[in-house]
């Protein structure tokens, strides 16, 4: 008995310590601006990043204006960063960038609202707004620092992010081929090759619209059909010019050789072969 008595003891002599250590860092009525401050760092650097939000939210309201308000909008919005909140992040870092324009953290600021909206960036099937908002917060930002050392990083994320805006289209395209809707597959795969022209989706792109226009007019009447299969044939050439060392060229030459074909059969002839096809 006595030793259960002692057990508990202990167990609820630890409850307050713990009790008392968390309640150390609750802001109060009556603490002043830099003491409130404090207690939301200190949960800041014990990486209570949710409870040091809603501390740095209080200072931040009460501080604006001030050097401890400066600090706490910096910290607040690296809380819900940490947090993985990176809606509440972006909002946080770009309120900053207004307030405080000229800080000597603004390049740092400006780049992790770009990342935060990269966090923030679903796979490909899914709403890319904010896709395009990391995009054009990189751009803005190389365009802005373009001695910052964060310059190559920002690069490789618009690369990244363009190549899931391309494949999103790609896969759309992709879609109306299967659903034999050539017409509308040929518009996507041009929308690819045209906005995302660096990325692997361009090249592969190119090659199917070869045999969305073939297909296309495979299921067009006789009078349309020339015009169509020409159209791969123009696709074709585009492709051998931009991608000459293509991984998809045998697929594309292959293509090529239907196209004419049909339109040898159909007497029309085949007037401009592409040279480096020999």
């Amino acid at each position: 008995m006595i030793n259960y008595m002692n057990k508990f003891t202990g167990i609820l002599l630890l409850l307050f310590i713990l009790s008392a250590c968390t309640s150390s860092n609750v802001i109060r009525p009556g603490d002043t601006i830099d003491v409130a401050f404090e207690k939301a760092k200190n949960l800041y650097d014990e990486e209570k990043y949710t409870d040091a939000a809603n501390a740095f939210e209080t200072v931040v309201s009460v501080g604006r204006g001030t050097d401890v308000g400066q600090e706490a909008q910096f910290l607040l919005a690296e809380s819900y960063f940490k947090d993985r909140r990176f809606m509440l992040a972006a909002a946080e870092y770009e309120r900053y960038a207004l307030f405080y324009p000229n800080s000597s953290r603004r390049e740092m600021v400006d780049f992790k609202q770009g990342k935060s909206y990269y966090f923030l960036s679903p796979r490909y099937k899914l709403d890319q707004t904010n896709t395009r908002k990391a995009i054009e917060q990189f751009r803005l930002f190389n365009s802005r620092y373009p001695n910052s050392d964060l310059v190559t990083e920002s690069g490789e994320l618009i690369t990244e992010l363009r190549t899931k805006l391309a494949k999103k289209k790609f896969e759309a395209a992709n879609f109306y081929m299967r659903t034999d809707r050539f017409q509308s597959a040929v518009l996507y795969y041009d929308l690819v090759i045209d906005d995302f022209p660096e990325t692997e989706w361009a090249e592969k792109s190119l090659v199917e619209q070869i045999e969305a226009y073939i297909r296309y007019a495979d299921n067009s009447i006789r009078s349309k059909q020339p015009e169509r299969y020409r159209l791969a044939i123009d696709s074709y050439e585009k492709y051998i010019q931009l991608f000459p060392r293509g991984e998809n060229r045998p697929k594309a030459e292959d293509l090529y050789d239907e196209a004419a074909t049909a339109l040898e059969k159909m007497g029309e002839g085949i007037n401009n072969l592409v040279s480096s096809q020999n």
